[in-house]
């Protein structure tokens, strides 16, 4: 059984001679005066190119200390990581060249592609460790005094050895803290690691360097622009696949949200990048989005549902509502999970994987891609905007009925690709591209939140038919087809839609 723990430090560099300071004087700061020592074995799995290295991920088996066993690190920001944690099964401590726990294995998946993981390093760590408190003896950090010996393993093999210190934030520490503790480090001459684990630091340079999307400033061109988004969303869609297994909130809507955006950056820009030569991939990428969409989506109207309860008065709420909604999406959601892990964990899936590393390594480029970003992009969100306009416009003349609804949600989709054209242009276009993004956003929650009802109306039918067979009351269920049945968004999309021509005026000058 896994366990997470959310893991915060920042690392330095000790010389042999340098003495830690001491905290006693910090204010609201308890430094015991004796350290724990330990021990410590870790042998490093990774790919023999060394996939996860080059993505700042880690994964070990250690001996000693207080958490024995396998860890899997995973970035998190700037100075944390996401330490998922297993338990070694009984007699594994002491057996020779132990494999990986394949729940560890999976969260690799979207890095390694299905390669062997091999031992690529060994390092003992002779630790000495404070624990720092406040005046109650609450955790706030913890500072370690690590030597540390290396050696690589596999075809090329070297030994090194170092001496570094840790400050890791414990349960009631914070940010603050850290910062206060590292101007006390600094004024002892002791300064940051460049290297961002023990693994990057005996590895050197054997680590492969990622490809490095463009830097973008004002004579950036539009193939720039262009590159830069594909290889952020890129970022996304891999940063987030371990997230996604493992069912963290917000987690599938990110990673969707980064497919989406790709594809349509694919789109808005097929005069930048070869649109007949990206075709099958931006399929795909419609693929992975629906995929991922049948678990987003239950996620999103089962939260709808109960919100829309919370505004119901109790005495109208007839019967046990909530506990049949519950049960209505637990197990919808499970099923959904689980088809969406066999999904990340299918070849359909690595092959997507490699023909985004594939079109970020070598884009289509087009001659286009080589004019000035500031001229094209005008014309680009100008395009894009006539495309959702056509759709507003096509909804205005239609009655109220499935037709309408079907040219308003073209519309919100239409509206989306937009904002996604302009999100890639804002680097170089500024203000005027972020004030058309924040307008568009608020037209695509009034289509959206018009498309949420219609997709509501036959689940509160069906709830409200259940909770009957069942022998209940359905009336609550009733009430909330009513509301949302009456929900459009024609007030208010009206003005909305008119800011938002009239920020794309502006960015398309």
């Amino acid at each position: 059984m896994a366990t997470t723990v959310r893991e915060t430090e920042r690392k330095y560099d000790l010389d042999e001679g340098t003495e830690l300071p001491r905290w006693s004087d910090v204010p609201g700061l308890h430094h015991a005066d004796e350290p724990e020592e330990h021990l410590l074995e870790a042998v490093y799995f990774d790919t023999a190119d060394l996939d996860l290295a080059a993505a700042g991920i880690t994964l070990r088996r250690r001996r000693g200390g207080t958490d024995r066993g396998w860890h899997l690190k995973l970035p998190a920001g700037p100075d944390s990581r996401d330490e998922v944690r297993v338990g070694f099964a009984r007699g594994e401590a002491n057996r020779r060249n132990p494999q990986p726990p394949a729940e560890l294995v999976a969260l690799t998946r979207a890095f390694t592609r299905g390669r062997e993981l091999l031992a690529v390093a060994e390092l003992t760590t002779v630790r000495r460790q404070w624990r720092l408190t406040d005046d109650a003896g609450r955790g706030l950090v913890e500072v370690v005094d690590d030597r540390v010996t290396a050696r690589t393993l596999g075809a090329s093999t070297g030994s090194t050895s170092w001496r570094e210190a840790e400050v890791e934030l414990a349960e009631h520490g914070d940010d603050a803290l850290l910062d206060r503790l590292e101007k006390r480090l600094r004024k002892a001459g002791i300064r940051r690691s460049r290297a961002p684990s023990k693994l990057a630091r005996v590895l050197g340079d054997r680590v492969p360097a990622p490809v490095r999307p463009p830097r973008l400033r004002r004579r950036s061109t539009l193939g720039d622009v262009v590159l830069a988004y594909l290889h952020e969303q890129g970022a996304v869609i891999r940063a987030y696949d371990p997230a996604v297994r493992r069912d963290l909130p917000d987690a599938v809507h990110q990673m969707r949200v980064a497919t989406r955006r790709m594809r349509s950056a694919l789109q808005a820009y097929g005069r930048v990048v070869d649109r007949d030569r990206t075709r099958e991939l931006g399929d795909e990428l419609k693929w992975l989005a629906a995929v991922l969409g049948a678990s987003r989506d239950l996620e999103v109207l089962e939260a709808r549902i109960t919100d829309a309860l919370d505004g119901v008065p109790d005495e109208l709420v007839l019967g046990p509502v909530r506990a049949q909604v519950t049960r209505y999406f637990a197990g919808r959601r499970a099923t959904a999970h689980d088809e969406l892990v066999a999904a990340l964990d299918g070849e359909r899936y690595l092959a997507l994987l490699a023909a985004i590393d594939a079109l970020l390594a070598e884009p289509p480029l087009t001659g286009a891609a080589d004019e000035p970003a500031r001229e094209g992009l005008g014309r680009i969100v100008r395009r894009n905007h006539r495309r959702v306009a056509d759709h507003v416009r096509g909804a205005e003349e239609l009655a109220l009925g499935a037709e309408r609804d079907t040219e308003l949600h073209d519309a919100r989709k239409a509206a989306k690709r937009l904002r996604y054209a302009t999100e890639a242009a804002a680097p170089v276009l500024g203000k005027p591209a972020r004030t058309l993004i924040s307008r568009t956003r608020q037209v695509q929650e009034l289509l959206g939140d018009h498309q949420d009802a219609i997709v509501a109306l036959p689940v509160l039918r069906e709830l409200g038919a259940a909770a009957h067979a069942e022998g209940t009351n359905g009336f609550t269920f009733g009430l909330l087809y009513e509301r949302e049945h009456s929900h459009l968004p024609d007030s208010a999309l009206g003005p909305a839609w008119e800011r938002l021509s009239e920020a794309a005026r502006a960015v398309a000058r």
